[in-house]
């Protein structure tokens, strides 16, 4: 297994980090209310939602605009799912013990995906390494987009820029059909790296579920309430590419963009920040912060406050973010912040000068003058 990367041990920043985690812990002991019931709460009506909405598509299959329409909700509503409830289990946020968060992140295995390669891929590998190109795996390079800089496209990566529209709806079908079976099989994945050769029943069992997961979404409707193949697979397709785009309008704007670094080990394989310097170098918040992004979309916008402090829910990402910027102010560390709209320019700029093979270095340079 090869040597993971190290994060230098720096007792400045180290003092920096207890001293902004006892404001945190401070701020959020002093919020009366106990907030984890709202998530809870949702534990229990957004899976009612998604199959409930499944129920009513099946129940009228005469009429196609409803029954498209509900399987396309249900792809949003699959969003939500993940945003509200399974990345929260991921860190045991949504109950206290981890065997109910465990139940609660299986629901993932019902939404086409495999819960067991995810929360390995969002643990170990994206929040011990994120933006470290051959350790985190939200930036593996494969495929037809380069998402790490200073490295020379190849082949079709030159034209990324122009392409990309055409390739991102695509995310959850890639996830769905190749990613998954890839990160299980595959010896060089990067999950391999951080974790292993997953075990034997892990493996039937991802296959299991996603049989399971085709039976229940095209199959069922063909089979037992008379809809057409061409439309249980027409409609199922319109979930997935709905989901597929609003999950990337979501996720995109947190890390990929040419104002977060992309460290890059030395050749004795050293990080070049401390761990609190790395998460504020490489994640940047969102500006807008609204009741639907803070209730609906899982506090997203605060994603700093995530990477810091993984183990409090994102109920109370608004007074942890509060705390954080005082304290990056107070202490000259960096703080970034973009408005959604300008986080997915920011984004495209990236591929852009990814397919151009401009070195980081040199955008940032550019953006600083």
């Amino acid at each position: 297994m090869d040597k993971k990367p190290v994060y230098p041990t720096s007792e400045v920043e180290s003092k920096l980090f207890i001293e902004l985690a006892k404001n945190v812990k401070a701020r959020v002991a002093a919020i009366p209310e106990n907030r984890d019931i709202y998530i809870q709460i949702k534990a229990i009506i957004l899976p009612l939602v998604y199959f409930g909405s499944y129920i009513v598509a099946l129940l009228h299959p005469g009429n196609k605009g409803l029954y498209i329409g509900l399987y396309m909700f249900m792809g949003i509503t699959m969003v939500l799912i993940y945003l509200n409830l399974i990345h929260e289990a991921a860190h045991n946020n949504v109950y206290k013990t981890k065997r109910y968060n465990k139940m609660v992140l299986n629901l993932l295995n019902l939404l086409g995906a495999n819960s067991y390669i995810w929360y390995n891929r969002h643990i170990l590998s994206h929040h011990h390494y994120p933006n470290v190109e051959g350790w985190d795996t939200d930036v593996e390079q494969s495929g037809p987009i380069q998402i790490f800089p200073n490295n020379e496209p190849v082949g079709m990566q030159k034209y990324q820029d122009k392409y990309f529209i055409l390739i991102y709806p695509l995310y959850l079908f890639n996830w769905m059909f190749l990613r998954d079976f890839r990160d299980f099989f595959g010896k060089r994945r990067v999950i391999r790296k951080v974790h292993g050769v997953p075990p034997l029943r892990e493996k039937v069992k991802m296959i299991v579920y996603k049989l399971f997961y085709f039976f229940y979404q095209i199959a069922v409707p063909v089979l037992f309430f008379n809809v057409s193949f061409a439309l249980a697979f027409g409609a199922w397709f319109l979930q997935v590419l709905t989901a597929s785009v609003f999950a990337l309008l979501v996720l995109l704007p947190l890390h990929p963009l040419p104002d977060n670094e992309f460290p890059e080990p030395d050749n004795l394989n050293n990080l070049p920040f401390s761990w609190m310097r790395h998460q504020l170098e490489v994640t940047n918040d969102l500006t807008h912060n609204n009741w639907f992004i803070r209730h609906i979309l899982g506090n997203f916008n605060f994603h700093i406050a995530h990477h810091l402090f993984p183990a409090y829910s994102y109920v109370y990402y608004n007074e942890v973010t509060d705390e954080i910027v005082k304290f990056a102010k107070a202490h000259d560390l960096p703080y970034k912040k973009f408005p959604l709209v300008t986080a997915l320019r920011k984004h495209y700029e990236l591929l852009h000068m990814n397919a151009k093979g401009v070195p980081l270095h040199h955008v940032l340079e550019e953006l600083d003058s």
